[in-house]
């Protein structure tokens, strides 16, 4: 499952209510059928084995004082498992993310962007979680790195059968690496369905122009680039109505007074969008686009 959006729209804070390091103002967050804002501090940490994330700031994320064996086995320890067991997943877990055995004993500063990531993937994997959150973990990284990284990604689902929830701003690795693809804008999911209908059909007004700024490699290609107006409304003062209109080329006067309710005019497509809420206004929309 991969969130899309633009910087400061709440993907990041999604994230970290997911797995309980943010209280919610309002609302639930279930996981495995338990309420996690309800589960007790014993619960909690039944439930941490099976849910982990990884973060976007290699450096931040990792203490600097202590080594990578200690990073990685930290979890272990908490969760109380031997000491001659953590030694033999610390072994299996730096060479399944391509560390060397040598590595165990360095600290953070010691390694480069793309490494320290590695070192986060592993303590993530410690636990053998279900899920496994990815909060824009390439967007430090060097482009050669990256690919690097994302077929890492994509070979731990296959080998540990892992759901990501995968946080990112580049289209082409969400379309790369995910199933389903949510938009997000201004603390709200405006658009949910399946990659290939996300990105052949879209349905709301901001996933049209974000698709439309993806980078095409030809230089003889002609697009046709979707501007935005004006800036993101503040999250603090959110427009009245739908939340996109003062900025959206379709914008009509139902826009500015009601909010659009979140529907599946194709089946398991949602949109909130007044003009792309039922079947027959898609094919309207289609006509005038």
């Amino acid at each position: 499952m991969g969130i899309v959006g633009e910087s400061g729209c709440g993907k990041s804070t999604t994230a970290k209510m997911l797995v309980g390091l943010v209280r919610p103002t309002k609302g639930e967050v279930f996981f495995q059928g338990q309420d996690l804002f309800k589960a007790s501090k014993a619960e909690m940490k039944v439930l941490r084995r099976d849910m982990q994330i990884i973060f976007q700031d290699s450096s931040g994320s990792l203490n600097p004082r202590m080594t990578v064996a200690d990073l990685i086995c930290e979890p272990l320890k908490i969760q109380g498992i031997a000491k001659q067991e953590r030694r033999l997943k610390l072994k299996r877990l730096m060479e399944t993310v391509g560390l060397a055995e040598y590595h165990a004993d360095r600290y953070p500063h010691e390694f480069s962007g793309g490494q320290r990531q590695r070192i986060g993937i592993a303590r993530a994997l410690a636990l053998s979680p279900k899920f496994v959150i990815c909060d824009e973990p390439l967007s430090a990284l060097d482009v050669s790195v990256q690919s690097q990284i994302i077929n890492l990604f994509k070979d731990l689902q296959a080998e540990y059968s892992l759901t990501y929830l995968f946080i990112s701003h580049d289209l082409a690795v969400i379309r790369h690496i995910c199933n389903a693809v949510a938009i997000m804008y201004l603390g709200k999911i405006v658009e949910l369905g399946p990659v290939a209908q996300i990105f052949s059909s879209p349905l709301h007004p901001y996933t049209e122009a974000l698709l439309s700024s993806i980078p095409v490699p030809d230089p003889t290609a002609k697009r046709k680039r979707i501007i935005f107006k004006g800036d993101a409304p503040s999250p603090i003062n959110v427009p009245i109505g739908c939340r996109f209109h003062p900025r959206c080329i379709y914008m009509q006067e139902i826009c500015r007074s009601s909010t659009p309710n979140f529907v599946d005019p194709v089946e398991g497509h949602f949109v909130s969008c007044h003009l792309r809420s039922s079947r027959q206004s898609i094919r309207y929309s289609a006509q005038l686009t």
